[in-house]
């Protein structure tokens, strides 16, 4: 049974989330969409944690990937007013960034993935440091890219957060990361549901995420593990050989740390720390309504965030092809990436997709934004068909509207 409000023109959203939730077993999911910003979809269902608690309407569950469009928002928003040029060298904003030879690397190749700095294990001896912020930038500003900046792009699956988030932080005044988000964006749009740094307060809204492969005995998280190195270097050589350029090796350095396996990611410790590339906690609804604001030109409700100027700029396609870290070309943007709609194209679209089966995006061409927030299932480092599924039946839903 799904609880909430849906407009007669969007019911195939709807229809879609139940057909999701009623074919996943156990977990909750909530979908929100905006059109021509008027909130037209507002829905949830299934159940919350084991237990079989229902979901609420204010419940919060971890979106992974999906944080990298809210963290990159705050940087365009600063953009926006002057504080920082989108083509000038981090290390202007970030002096100890300049270390290792990247002194030339542009706020424009760090954002659209082109820096060199995906490699999580060149800058992580156990994943139980990434809950600390210092250490984490750091650790980044030292460290040496893996290519020549600019001459390639590779996923930063991980490290984009810190790396984007600090630089933001320089222009801003070196607030915490969490009251970036809160003070930029969800306090001037009256979200309740968008935390990068989950207040103890909140804690009780939280779903449990419910995933197989990440539960279990840590003997056996760690041999699965083991298996997935052994099988990268395996293929690495099978590729290498039959001159295909992709490396699942890179894949694992930019995803996986030592240790990653001993991470809860329930745990409250996890939730409070701020990882802007992987532990955002969100409602669908918070995130639908920060896309519409950019996909209305950086307004909504009266509210203005950011020029529709710095959104074309800030959703204008930077590279094509497939990437180091993943054989799929994401079309990056600065911090978003191309929107896939089933059975629907969505050229001006962007937003940023989650492992897990979360997502969030805008499409400005036909002011729609959609989000969904999940908590069971792991799918790719880019969301699932869930996303896909929802996002298609919205935009199919508004052409005929």
């Amino acid at each position: 049974m799904l609880h909430g409000t849906v407009h007669p023109d969007f019911a195939r959203v709807a229809e879609t989330l139940r057909r999701i939730l009623s074919n996943k077993g156990p977990g909750g999911a909530a979908a929100c969409v905006y059109h021509r910003g008027e909130k037209v979809v507002d829905i949830w269902g299934g159940t919350r944690d084991v237990e079989g608690n229902p979901w609420q309407e204010d419940t919060l569950s971890i979106s992974f990937s999906t944080t990298k469009g809210v963290a990159s928002t705050p940087l365009h928003i600063h953009a926006d007013r002057g504080q920082l040029d989108y083509d000038t060298p981090v290390a202007e904003y970030w002096p100890e960034f300049a270390a290792e030879g990247k002194g030339a690397i542009t706020v424009r190749q760090l954002m659209c993935h082109e820096a060199g700095l995906y490699g999580l294990d060149d800058v992580v001896e156990h994943a139980s440091e990434m809950l600390d912020w210092e250490q984490m930038t750091s650790r980044l500003a030292a460290a040496k890219p893996r290519h020549a900046p600019g001459a390639s792009h590779g996923y930063h699956a991980m490290t984009y957060g810190w790396l984007v988030g600090e630089l933001v932080r320089r222009v801003a005044g070196e607030k915490p990361f969490s009251e970036l988000i809160a003070n930029e964006i969800a306090g001037p749009l009256g979200l309740e549901g968008l935390y990068c740094g989950l207040p103890q307060d909140q804690q009780h809204r939280c779903a449990p995420l419910m995933a197989a492969a990440m539960e279990g005995p840590i003997e056996k998280r760690r041999r699965a593990s083991e298996k997935l190195r052994e099988g990268a270097e395996r293929w690495g050589s099978r590729l290498k050989k039959l001159g295909i350029r992709y490396d699942p090796r890179e894949s694992l350095a930019a995803l996986v740390a030592n240790g990653m396996e001993d991470l809860d990611f329930n745990s409250e410790a996890f939730r409070a720390a701020s990882i802007p590339a992987a532990n955002g906690m969100f409602t669908a609804r918070s995130l639908a309504r920060m896309y519409a604001c950019l996909a209305g030109g950086g307004e909504l409700d009266g509210t203005r965030l950011v020029s529709a100027e710095t959104i074309a700029r800030a959703s204008e396609e930077q590279n094509r092809g497939i990437g180091r870290v993943i054989p799929v070309s994401m079309r990056w943007r600065l911090g978003y990436h191309r929107v896939f709609a089933m059975f629907s194209r969505v050229p001006s679209g962007f937003g940023h997709f989650g492992f897990g089966g979360s997502g969030a995006w805008a499409d400005p061409a036909r002011d729609l934004a959609v989000a969904l927030t999940v908590n069971s299932g792991v799918g790719t480092p880019f969301g699932d068909s869930r996303i896909v599924r929802i996002g298609g039946a919205a935009v199919r839903s508004a052409d005929r509207r």
